[in-house]
């Protein structure tokens, strides 16, 4: 198999911490520079038709591409450890968990990120400074939510570890590069040691 990534995008990073949590091995790499376009060229928009990264190239040929299901695939090929569930009143939470981290933290993060930071501007036009504006101003009441929720439970989708810890993690980071977002500095005490504990994994280190 075959993923195809991009450096410091963070879908791409999703796939890769939960291949590593998995423990996968044998899955090739191969780095598409979105600065350069490269994910606009008609050979990538074959794999990818809307032009997104990550997808996954599979031994017969076939891509599956988006984030989670690339995920789902790859929870089939090696269930353990399991990362999304071990049955479906589980991965009915767990699924939750990761989708509100996804939609509502990760969301609004790439929405402030891509109308409001000069890097991304060639990226996404035309930018929409306010909105971008506002969308973090979103993303810090998400992070709150998140907080409390961490004061109860020691991960994001209750006692262990999951799916859902990568998926608001690669969103903090991409808003701790592009945001200087810390959630330590702006009130959330447990968001912030949550995320320092997740940076000490091996997965997160790559």
């Amino acid at each position: 198999m075959k993923l195809y990534v991009s450096p410091r995008a963070p879908n791409p990073r999703r796939v890769q911490m939960f291949i590593a949590e998995k423990g996968l091995e044998g899955i090739e790499e191969e780095v598409v520079e979105i600065g350069r376009d490269e994910h606009k060229s008609p050979a990538y928009l074959e794999k990818s038709p809307f032009a997104k990264l990550p997808v996954l190239e599979l031994d017969d040929g076939r891509v599956l591409g988006e984030t989670r299901a690339i995920c789902t695939f790859l929870e089939g090929v090696q269930p353990e450890p399991n990362l999304m569930g071990r049955d479906f009143e589980e991965r009915a939470f767990i699924e939750m968990a990761d989708r509100r981290a996804e939609l509502y933290l990760f969301g609004t993060i790439a929405n402030c990120i891509r109308h409001t930071h000069p890097g991304l501007a060639p990226l996404e036009q035309p930018q929409f400074a306010d909105f971008g504006r506002s969308q973090g101003e979103k993303m810090r009441d998400v992070a709150r939510w998140f907080d409390a929720e961490l004061g109860r439970q020691p991960y994001v989708a209750g006692e262990r570890f999951t799916i859902a810890d990568i998926t608001a993690f690669c969103a903090l980071e991409f808003a701790r590069g592009l945001m200087r977002f810390r959630p330590g500095q702006e009130g959330m005490p447990r968001l912030q040691a949550w995320r320092d504990r997740l940076a000490e994994r091996p997965s997160a280190q790559r």
